[in-house]
């Protein structure tokens, strides 16, 4: 059986790591990402939003990292003229084959979709982990809306991922890892060294 070709997506160089599920809001002003989310909202179609591993989100194209997560449009309004507010909500990892610049400056990707798991409930061992998140979830009330899903080990993994203070590129780490169970392996781990959970007796 031969492999489809790679699926062509629009990216947004950021300095945020995007998970599945995860809620991005999202303020675009420069004309290259205008025009690409008018496309995206007449096509129905999402665009890529990547870690930055060089250069900067304004201006010249950054050099983005080679995994990301496709970014789908939920909401948006214009609150004043050339200027889009966005809230997004991320969907499917990727990884970039190869990329190009378009005239505009927009980076465009040719992608391979990354085969998620089928979901998994948080094992018992890990179970401690989901007290803290509740708590956390319940506090940013609308600031991360539903679905809550904390029978779902990726998405736990990957709510503590985004909300932590880690560096950028543990993230990025976190997110290239295909196995749930070991992200929140490493998680609880670091909890536990920063005294946010008790350690085992």
């Amino acid at each position: 059986m031969s492999t489809p070709p790679p699926d062509r997506l629009p990216l947004f160089p950021l300095k945020t790591v995007l998970f599945p599920g995860g809620v991005l809001p999202l303020r675009v002003f420069e004309a290259r990402y205008m025009d690409m989310v008018t496309r995206c909202m007449r096509e129905d179609a999402g665009f890529g939003v990547c870690l930055i591993a060089a250069g900067e989100e304004v201006g010249e194209t950054a050099v983005p990292h080679p995994v990301g997560t496709e970014a789908r449009i939920e909401q948006w309004d214009m609150v004043q003229a050339g200027v889009l507010n966005l809230l997004t909500r991320g969907a499917r990892r990727f990884r970039i084959e190869d990329h190009e610049v378009e005239r505009d400056g927009l980076l465009v990707a040719r992608v391979r979709w990354l085969e998620e798991l089928p979901a998994e409930a948080v094992p018992e061992a890990q179970a401690d982990l989901l007290p803290l998140l509740k708590t956390i979830v319940a506090e940013l009330g609308e600031r991360l809306p539903p679905p809550h899903l904390f029978d779902d080990a990726a998405w736990v993994g990957a709510r503590y991922t985004e909300l932590l203070p880690i560096p950028l590129l543990a993230k990025q780490k976190l997110l290239e890892l295909d196995d749930p169970l070991s992200r929140l392996e490493i998680l609880q781990k670091y909890l536990r060294e920063h005294g946010l959970l008790p350690n085992r007796a």
